[in-house]
Order: C-alpha cells, then structure tokens, then sequence
C-alpha cells in the first residue's frame, strides 16, 4: 500500500509532457495553385515556428513531392499541382527527421553539422543523433556534376511519392519516372534544380 502511494506522489510531480510538447506549433501550410505550379505562400513562417531555416525545409518539401521549386525569401513554389494536405504530410516528416528529439520528444533541438554530418542535439535532454540517411554506397558515389542532355546509368534505390524511381548520384537525387526500386537503368537528364535532377528512362 506504501509502494502505490508512493508510485502515485511520484507520477504526480512528473512534468506535464502533453503541455510541453504542445509548445511547438506550427502555422497551417497555405497553398494556392497558379496553372502548373503550386505556391507554399507562408514558408517563411512555417520554418519560424521549427526554428530551422527556410532553405532546409524548402529542400526538403522538393524531395518529399519529388518536385522541383523556388524559394523567393519566404514563399516557395513547386512544380506540379499539391494539396494543402501533401504540404502536410510533408512537414510531419520534416519535424520526425529533423525537429523532433527522439528520447525525450521534445521540440527544444538544434541541428548543427559536424565532421559532414548532420545531427539534432536536444537542449532538454542532451541526447544527440544524426539525421543525415544516406548510405555509404552513395556517399562514395562520383561527385561529378550531373548535366542536362546527358545519359548516365543508376541504380534506382528508393520509390518517390508520385510513384517515381529514385537515384543517387554524388549529391544529387534523381526521379525517374517508369523506373522500379533495384533496377540499373539508363537515363536522361532533362532538368536539374539545385540538388534534384528529374530524368526519363532512356
């Protein structure tokens, strides 16, 4: 009987997690269609509330919706047509991968590179991880420049959102539509944005 008193005066001074996890609040996406294109028009204050910087998340919205985009300062644009929800889906992601301390789940992190790596630290508990997913196979692949026009033969690694085949090459990720996970296939280049290079099978 002493025990579960003192098991329920403990639990009782516990910090409230569901308070403190509901600190981070993060604005709605607000997404407006402009022909084949689709504006993200509050970017800027998305990546406010995340503490992070708005090129990192529009970064990482391209490769998620397998698209290519602009920043202009704190709005985006992507290629394609995009629900508020995709813009959704995209950003929980975001914030596993990259807000969000996976011991303590709290949002108090901040993501700093060391020796090349990527990694979230957490203010809270102290805990660390890294964040930076890709393997070794296409950490040692060619950093040549992939170019428009040009052919190249790649391993499809990965399954875009649309359904797209997904290649490393040096620091860029290239979609190829029609292309199927561990299939070495011969590509194209057609456009290249940034990092994203976006191909068809040749």
């Amino acid at each position: 009987m002493e025990y579960t008193s003192s098991l329920d005066r403990a639990f009782e001074d516990l910090p409230d997690r569901s308070q403190e996890e509901s600190r981070l609040t993060i604005p709605d996406p607000e997404g407006e269609t402009d022909g084949a294109f689709t504006r993200l028009t509050n970017l800027g204050a998305i990546a406010d509330a995340l503490s992070r910087k708005p090129e990192h998340v529009h970064s990482f919205i391209q490769r998620t919706l397998g698209t290519s985009g602009q920043l202009d300062e704190k709005r985006a644009r992507y290629s394609g047509s995009f629900s508020v929800a995709d813009f959704d889906e995209a950003l929980e992601d975001y914030v596993a991968e990259y807000v969000t301390c996976s011991e303590c789940g709290l949002p108090d992190t901040r993501l700093v590179t060391e020796d090349g790596v990527d990694m979230l630290r957490c203010e809270a508990c102290g805990a660390f991880r890294p964040v930076q997913k890709r393997s070794s196979q296409s950490q040692t692949q060619s950093q040549e420049a992939v170019e428009e026009g040009r052919t190249y033969e790649v391993k499809i690694t990965g399954t875009g959102r649309k359904g797209d085949g997904v290649a490393e090459k040096g620091k860029y990720t290239i979609f190829v539509p029609g292309a199927q996970e561990g299939q070495v296939v011969r590509i194209i280049i057609e456009n290249v944005s940034g990092t994203l290079a976006f191909a068809r099978l040749v």
